[in-house]
C-alpha cells in the first residue's frame, strides 16, 4: 500500500465528476435551452428570484407588523468578574488594556466589573465601572478601585 503524503494526495475515485457542459448539442442532454427551461425570469441572464419573493403575493416580512425599539445611545459594557482578578500578580495594574492584552475584553469597548466569584490578590483595579459588591470585595482583598466616572461607587 501507498503510503499517502502532500505529493500524492487525490480525491477519492468516482467523488469528483466532470463539469456540465451546457448549451454543446441535442445529445449532450444539455443542449438549446441549456436546463432553463423555456422563457421566463430563470431563462434570461441575470434573471433570479430575490430573497422573500412569493410570486407576488404580499411576502411575509411586509405582511407582519413591526415590533420592538433599538436605542440608539445604549451601551454595552465589557463584563469582567472577580475571579478573573486572580489571574494578575498582586500589587498589579489591572486596567482595560491589562485586561484585552490578555484577551478577557475586547479594546474600544467599556469595562464593567461584576462580583460573582471572589479574589485573593490585592491589585489596583482601574476600569470604566464596578458594582458595589465588586468594589467591596477588591478592597476586602487589599486592593483598590478606579472608576472612570464618579456615580459607580452607587451602582449595583
Amino acid at each position: 500500500m501507498e503510503m499517502i503524503d502532500l505529493s500524492n494526495l487525490r480525491p477519492a475515485p468516482g467523488s469528483r465528476r466532470p463539469r456540465k457542459r451546457l448549451g454543446r448539442g441535442i445529445g449532450s442532454g444539455t443542449g438549446k435551452t441549456s436546463g432553463r427551461g423555456h422563457k421566463g425570469r430563470g431563462a434570461r441572464s441575470g434573471g433570479n428570484t430575490p430573497p422573500g419573493y412569493e410570486g407576488g403575493q404580499m411576502p411575509l416580512q411586509r405582511r407582519l407588523p413591526k415590533f420592538g425599539f433599538t436605542n440608539p445611545t445604549r451601551v454595552v459594557y465589557e463584563i469582567v468578574t472577580l475571579s478573573v482578578l486572580d489571574r494578575f500578580a498582586a500589587g498589579s495594574l489591572v486596567d482595560v488594556a491589562a485586561l484585552a492584552n490578555a484577551g478577557l475584553v475586547r479594546r474600544g469597548r467599556p469595562v464593567k466589573l461584576l462580583g460573582n466569584g471572589s479574589v485573593t490578590r490585592a491589585v489596583t483595579v482601574k476600569i470604566d465601572r464596578a458594582s458595589a459588591s465588586a468594589r467591596a470585595a477588591v478592597v476586602a482583598a487589599g486592593g483598590s478601585v478606579e472608576t472612570a466616572d464618579a456615580g459607580a461607587a452607587k451602582e449595583g
